[in-house]
C-alpha cells in the first residue's frame, strides 16, 4: 500500500492521525480550495472504505480492493473538491502506484542529489587539494568512479558528507569497551613506538590518539583553503562548530569529515548481531557485512557535549565515532530493499524536511533494518511488497516514540 503524492506548493501542511483500529491503510487526501489559494495536504491513517466513508460521507469505494476514488464536485464549481485514493489489498493497484511514484517523484529527488553532488565534488576537491598541498597528512580521498564520487553520504538533497580517509593507523590498538557509547579510541600498542607514528602530535599523554586535535588542525586548514579557493565567494566556512562544515551557495551544507577506515575487523559493542533468534540476514550475509569492517569517524558527538566535566569532556572528546554506513548498505543490495528506501527518504524530504526536523534519513534507515529482520522471507521484499513495506515502517514509526540503533544499544527519541 502506498499513496501518490501530487505536486506540492507553498503552503503545505501535513497533518498526521492515528487510528486505534487493527488493520492499517494509508489514506492520502487533498483538499483543493478556490482559485489561487494554497493547497493542504493531509497525511492520514484509516482503515478501509467503511471508515472512509464515516470520515468523508461523500465518498462511495470503488470496488473491493479498498480504493476509494474521485468524490464529491464540491459546492463551488467543478475546480473544487475533494479528491482521495486510498490503496488497499489491490496488489496490482499498489505495484503500479509505487512504480510510478519511484519513476516520477524517486527519480526526480535522484537527479537533484546527482547533480548537487557533481557541483559539490568540485569545489571540495579543489579545496582539498589546497589543503593537501599545506599538510601532505590530509591527502583528499574523494575520486570520481564510473561517473560516480566515492566517499560521498548523502543526508539529505541539501546535506553531504565527505569522508576524508587517513593513513597509517597500524601502531594504535582499537579499544572498544562501550564506556564511550557508540565510540572506541585508538591507542599506542607501544610507548616506545610514538615518535613513529604518522599522527605524533595528536598522541595524547595517555597513548591516545585524539580526534578533536586532529579536527582541530584539520578545520584550520580548510578554513586557510577556502579563503586562498576561487570559489570563495560562493562557499563559506560554517561558524560555531569544531565540525568542518561548508556551506555552498547558501543551498548546500557539507561536512568535511576525517576518518579511518577499519577492514575485517567488528566492533565488540555490536557482537550481539545478528542475533540467533533472527533469520535475517543469512550466514553468509552477514559474514560479508563483518568482513566490510566499519569506519572510525572524528566529529562532534552528543556524548563529549553532554559531559558536565571537564575530564569526562575530554575523554570523550578523543574518541572517535563508529560508522557503519558500509555494513549497512551491504544489508540493503538484496531485493527490493534499497529502492524501498529511496521511497522512504523521497517521502521524508517532501514532507517531513523543516529546521530542527527528527526525522533524518538515517532513522529511516535504521526502521527498515528493523522491518528487514520482521520480515525475513527473500520473498516479502520482492516489488509487489514494496508498499506494504513501507507502511510498516511509518506504521511503526507514527507508534513508537524510541528508537534503537541497528547495531549498537543506543536508543534515540523518534
Amino acid at each position: 500500500m502506498i499513496l501518490t503524492i501530487p505536486d506540492l506548493q507553498a503552503g503545505v501542511i501535513l497533518g498526521v492521525r492515528k487510528s486505534i483500529l487493527a488493520k492499517i491503510a494509508l489514506f492520502l487526501a487533498v483538499k483543493k480550495g478556490k482559485e489561487g489559494s494554497a493547497r493542504k495536504e493531509y497525511l492520514y491513517i484509516y482503515i478501509d472504505d467503511a471508515t472512509c466513508a464515516h470520515y468523508y460521507p461523500s465518498r462511495t469505494p470503488q470496488n473491493a480492493g479498498g480504493i476509494c476514488s474521485r468524490a464529491n464536485g464540491g459546492d463551488g464549481g467543478p475546480g473544487e473538491g475533494d479528491y482521495a485514493r486510498m490503496l488497499g489489498q489491490n496488489a496490482a493497484v499498489t505495484s503500479y502506484q509505487v512504480s510510478h511514484y519511484f519513476n516520477e517523484r524517486v527519480a526526480t529527488r535522484k537527479s537533484h542529489v546527482h547533480k548537487a553532488i557533481y557541483m559539490i565534488a568540485k569545489i571540495v576537491q579543489e579545496i582539498l587539494k589546497e589543503v593537501e598541498a599545506q599538510e601532505p597528512r590530509f591527502i583528499s580521498t574523494l575520486i570520481e568512479n564510473n561517473g560516480r564520487y566515492e566517499g560521498i553520504i548523502v543526508h539529505s538533497p541539501c546535506e553531504y558528507e565527505v569522508i576524508l580517509y587517513l593513513n597509517q593507523m597500524g601502531v594504535f590498538n582499537f579499544v572498544d569497551d562501550g564506556s564511550i557509547q557508540g565510540c572506541a579510541v585508538l591507542k599506542l600498542s607501544d610507548g616506545r613506538k610514538r615518535s613513529m607514528s604518522l599522527w605524533v602530535e595528536f598522541i595524547t599523554a595517555s597513548g591516545y590518539l585524539s580526534a578533536r586535535k586532529i579536527r582541530s588542525r584539520f578545520h584550520t586548514l580548510v578554513g586557510q583553503s577556502v579563503e586562498k579557493s576561487q570559489y570563495r565567494d560562493i562557499c563559506k566556512m560554517v561558524p560555531d562548530t569544531t565540525d568542518v562544515k561548508l556551506r555552498i551557495h547558501d543551498d548546500y551544507i557539507v561536512q568535511i569529515t576525517c576518518a579511518f577506515r577499519c577492514n575485517g575487523i567488528w566492533p565488540r559493542s555490536a557482537s550481539h548481531w545478528p542475533r540467533s533468534n533472527i533469520p535475517w540476514p543469512n550466514p553468509s550475509i552477514a559474514n560479508e557485512v563483518k568482513s566490510e569492517g566499519f569506519d572510525l569517524f572524528s566529529k562532534e558527538t552528543n556524548a563529549a557535549q553532554n559531559q558536565p566535566n571537564k575530564q569526562a569532556s575530554s575523554m570523550e572528546g578523543d574518541a572517535w565515532a563508529m560508522s557503519l554506513h558500509h555494513a549497512e548498505n551491504t544489508l540493503l543490495q538484496h531485493g527490493s530493499r534499497r529502492k524501498s528506501f529511496s521511497i522512504l527518504k523521497c517521502l521524508r524530504d517532501t514532507h517531513l524536511d523543516f529546521p530542527q526536523s527528527p526525522i533524518t534519513n538515517y532513522i529511516l534507515k535504521t526502521l527498515l533494518l528493523f522491518e528487514c529482520e520482521k520480515h525475513y522471507n527473500e520473498y516479502e521484499w520482492e516489488e509487489r511488497f514494496i508498499g506494504d513495506r513501507v507502511i510498516g515502517i511509518y506504521t511503526y514509526f507514527i507508534e513508537t516514540k524510541l528508537l534503537k540503533f541497528k547495531f549498537t544499544t543506543t536508543t534515540t527519541t523518534t
